[in-house]
């Protein structure tokens, strides 16, 4: 599946006046999550355990992940040279173990595993591709395009996938819809906020709220709204919508009227907290 590696990045442009620290807290956190898909591909192999064919798709996928991990990890090293990833990394993936020895999904069915890594491939395809289009330093911005471009690919590997076993298995729209919405929720569980937590280096106790708020102020006003209509329409596509219908569309507007909604009440309650957090430049709506 891969098709560019570390040394694609053109490491050569780097322009530290141009640096965002907190874009850098964004690349710490980032790398240790993709580091850690190396797990989930065993995970996967694990439920599909009898379709070689896509296991071979599931470790190549991972394999990328990882790569995506790596990149990222340079970066970060790059721009911060004190950032001890060993530590953190460690650090991380003891507070969020993977059961790589599961043969069955947690999800129910393959179908549904599928969908929900559909979900995830939506969220991680529009979140590099709002990181690629808010960063302003050089090689960030190139290595955003990269992972952005595989995320979408992944998306498809899934998509595909999910498919099949909706033949197989039978499984319905509803019953999809009803993944999707799960798995969308999970994306304010302690994974993220965890990692960013880790990779800024913030003494414990880890409080989860604090953290999960301290990354999404961070992050969601960096999302423009034709980055959201594309993941709303993958999100649709997965669970059987036509996103070009009119359901698609008020679900669409919707969804962005209710993030800019979010993004303002969390830069509300950064004001009346008195934080002395910077924040990221936002993207323009």
């Amino acid at each position: 599946m891969g098709h560019w590696t570390l040394d694609d990045i053109p490491w050569d442009q780097f322009d530290r006046s141009k640096l965002d620290p907190e874009m850098v807290k964004i690349a710490k956190a980032a790398c240790m999550v993709e580091h850690h898909s190396a797990d989930y591909g065993k995970y996967l192999c694990g439920v599909f355990h009898d379709d070689p064919g896509f296991c071979a798709d599931a470790l190549a996928w991972a394999e990328e992940e990882v790569q995506h991990g790596a990149v990222l990890r340079r970066y970060a090293e790059f721009a911060d040279p004190s950032f001890d990833f060993d530590a953190t990394f460690a650090r991380f993936v003891a507070g969020h173990p993977i059961d790589v020895e599961a043969s069955e999904s947690i999800r129910g069915s393959r179908c549904a595993e599928m969908v929900a890594r559909c979900i995830v491939e939506v969220g991680t395809s529009t979140y590099y591709s709002a990181l690629r289009d808010a960063a302003e330093e050089p090689v960030f911005k190139a290595i955003c395009k990269r992972i952005a471009g595989d995320e979408f690919r992944h998306y498809k590997l899934f998509y595909t996938t999910m498919k099949r076993y909706r033949d197989i298995e039978g499984v319905g729209r509803l019953a999809r819809a009803k993944v999707a919405l799960g798995r969308l929720f999970e994306s304010t569980d302690d994974e993220l906020s965890y990692a960013y937590h880790s990779g800024v280096g913030e003494p414990d106790p880890y409080v989860r709220r604090r953290a999960t708020l301290a990354y999404a102020a961070r992050t969601l006003p960096l999302y423009r709204r034709d980055h959201v209509q594309r993941g709303v329409g993958m999100t649709l596509k997965a669970v059987g919508i036509k996103p070009q219908g009119r359901l698609g569309r008020i679900i669409a507007a919707l969804t962005w009227l209710a993030l800019r909604l979010y993004v303002r009440r969390l830069a509300w309650a950064k004001e009346t907290a008195g934080t002395q957090q910077s924040p990221l430049r936002r993207a323009p709506a």
